[in-house]
């Protein structure tokens, strides 16, 4: 064991060397180090001041005010620290199974009063339901093992960028516009693509995947796609597809628009579904949970999305609708489209669909375990500051987890901490 837990530690420092070379001043480099211990070591509260009192008890002031300096005010990128944390985990998680998708999410934080950045009324994914709540997109990199969140930037509603005064405050930049956070999620996206790592297709829930917008950027970025939308979503049956444009009688300009008529029209998702036949429909497992193997009723279908496409010249391409119908229920539970090849099996595209409850139980270690939600600043700075900080304790533990044949799921974590004993070189043990 102690072998193990010194060669735990010589992997930390040397995982806080690669992180402390893109802050920029190496008077950074301490309070990473004890920030990053503070969020893995055990404790109720992860906000600045507990933390230092479990690094250094005997000099909690001085080592809380240099932590909180180096937080919230320091003028460090977060972006190229997360991009150290990202590929540091997947250089292990890759050597198990390679990344299988980008998933594109959402997490939300409940918050009390209105000064910290980008607190809002607005949906809640945590609570169920609206409340006062920030609320990050995220892109993460999944396999059928692991994930590893890769982008993390706070949706600002536009009760906050109209205010440019309460932005200034806040220290939001003048050069952040109103962003959706489909819009977010597409420019988090090309970011991750600027870095020129490895494609895979993208998942997203129907906040995102119900947008045609986001698909169709998808698409124009060469990036397939498995995207929960809603039972609403139109769409053309398997083999139809709007008309062509009318017949030209010789005289203005040339229809160009394809059409539907009272006869030919779209159908919704929920209709569609309704309509296949019982041979369409097959049960498939797609994971074991905690109260065993996950399965429901599936069926897939070639189909065209319709949204608005009698303003374009010609129809939509075909790609998958995707239903979850589980035995015994009055109507599906989910559906999907997906742009990923025709020949693939029913069973690859329930995995892919399927593979986001990873993240989930990503944001909700981070949350219980890390403290991702307790930072009590209220400044842009220092809220992705503490994200990007959480995100890299994460990734740590996420590669030594990836070491281990097999590893363990993330995914079942009772504690995402250090080992009992662990304590990083140079952090100082409470007398």
């Amino acid at each position: 064991m102690g072998k193990k837990l010194a060669s735990a530690a010589s992997r930390f420092d040397e995982y806080v060397s690669r992180l402390g070379e893109e802050l920029g001043h190496a008077d950074r480099f301490e309070p990473l180090r004890a920030y990053l211990t503070g969020l893995m070591l055990p404790g109720e509260r992860k906000s600045v001041e507990p933390m230092a009192a479990k690094i250094d008890p005997r000099r909690v002031s001085s080592r809380h005010q240099s932590m909180h300096h180096f937080v919230s005010r320091a003028p460090w990128d977060w972006k190229p620290v997360l991009a150290v944390a990202r590929d540091y985990a997947l250089e292990q998680i890759e050597r198990h199974a390679p990344v299988a998708t980008w998933v594109v999410d959402d997490t939300g934080m409940p918050k009390k009063g209105s000064h910290s950045v980008g607190v809002a009324r607005q949906y809640c994914g945590r609570l169920g339901t609206q409340d006062n709540c920030q609320v990050v997109v995220t892109v993460s990199m999944a396999n059928s093992i692991m994930s590893v969140p890769c982008a993390y930037r706070l949706y600002l509603p536009e009760i906050w960028t109209r205010d440019r005064k309460r932005c200034r405050e806040a220290g939001i930049p003048d050069e952040i516009p109103f962003a959706t956070k489909w819009e977010i999620a597409l420019s988090a996206i090309d970011g991750l693509l600027a870095e020129d790592l490895p494609r895979a297709p993208v998942t997203a829930d129907a906040g995102y995947g119900a947008v045609t917008a986001f698909r169709e950027g998808l698409t124009q970025r060469r990036l397939s796609y498995a995207v929960a939308i809603s039972s609403e979503t139109s769409l053309w049956p398997p083999g139809s597809e709007p008309l062509p444009p009318r017949r030209w009688s010789g005289q203005g300009r040339p229809p160009i628009l394809v059409r539907r008529t009272a006869r030919h029209h779209p159908f919704s998702a929920r209709e569609l579904a309704g309509g296949l036949p019982q041979r369409s429909w097959r049960t498939i497992s797609w994971r074991e949970g905690t109260r065993g193997t996950m399965r429901s009723r599936f069926a897939a279908v070639r189909v065209r999305p319709a949204h608005r496409d009698e303003n374009r010249h010609e129809p939509r391409p075909a790609e998958w609708l995707l239903v979850d119908w589980p035995t015994g229920e009055k109507e599906p539970r989910k559906y999907w489209l997906s742009t990923i090849p025709e020949h693939a099996s029913l069973e690859n595209l329930v995995q892919l669909a399927e593979i986001r409850w990873r993240i989930d139980r990503d944001y909700q270690e981070m949350k219980s375990e890390l403290g991702l939600d307790h930072y009590e600043g209220r400044s842009w700075l220092g809220f992705h500051h503490h994200g990007t900080l959480c995100i890299a304790a994460y990734a740590f533990l996420a590669a030594e987890r990836a070491r281990l044949s097999p590893p363990e799921p993330l995914a079942f974590l009772k504690a995402a901490r250090l080992p009992k004993g662990f304590r990083p070189r140079g952090a100082p043990v409470a007398s």
